[in-house]
């Protein structure tokens, strides 16, 4: 049986798109003759329902739970899937990386959100293409560093050493980027 975790109006993140949404509509799914529904769905306005572990809370993502701390976005597990090329064969391409496919980055732990080029601009650069593809599935990683190392910072600001304290302030405006929707257009800016 399931029960709602979030509500209408709520503004939660949404882990396959990258965005924030309010819930829209709360859709339970029932079966008769049972008492409570059998899943729950939310509607939040981007064309299809989403399921609760495709849903972040506002107070988890932003650090204000920290009994749900462990479900943070950041520590998701992407991954780099090779995808065929359907317009060109391995041998007409021999210069590339991996002829014949190009990378997609797969940021949903059921294949389906993520990042992938056009063929022509995967053709233009291949490598640069492929560094952005690994960055890319890094990204979570070096971010959860990130946060560790202003957390360390801010808990024992005397046993960093002069190296580390200079990257504090880049650290910081980097995660409140991140993390803060309303302060990213001004930071983006900087």
């Amino acid at each position: 049986m399931a029960k709602a975790l979030y509500h209408k109006s709520q503004r939660v993140f949404i882990k396959p798109v990258g965005t924030w949404a309010i819930v829209e509509k709360v859709i339970p799914h029932w079966v008769k003759d049972v008492e409570e529904p059998l899943r729950v769905t939310y509607d939040v306005g981007l064309g299809r329902e989403f399921s609760a572990t495709e849903l972040v809370s506002e107070d988890v993502m932003h650090g204000r739970n920290r009994s749900r701390m462990d479900e943070d976005p950041t520590t998701e597990d992407w991954r780099i899937q090779r995808a065929k090329n359907r317009w060109q064969d391995g041998d007409d391409i021999s210069g590339h990386p991996y002829p014949g496919t190009f990378p997609v980055v797969m940021t949903d732990e059921n294949d389906w959100g993520g990042w992938r080029v056009p063929g022509a601009e995967y053709d233009r650069d291949p490598h640069k293409i492929e560094y952005q593809a690994r960055l890319i599935v890094n990204g979570p990683k070096l971010l959860h560093l990130a946060r560790k190392l202003a957390e360390f910072a801010a808990e024992k600001p005397e046993a960093l050493p002069e190296e580390l304290r200079s990257l504090i302030p880049t650290t910081k405006k980097i995660l409140r980027h991140v993390y803060d929707i309303t302060d990213a257009p001004r930071q983006a800016a900087e």
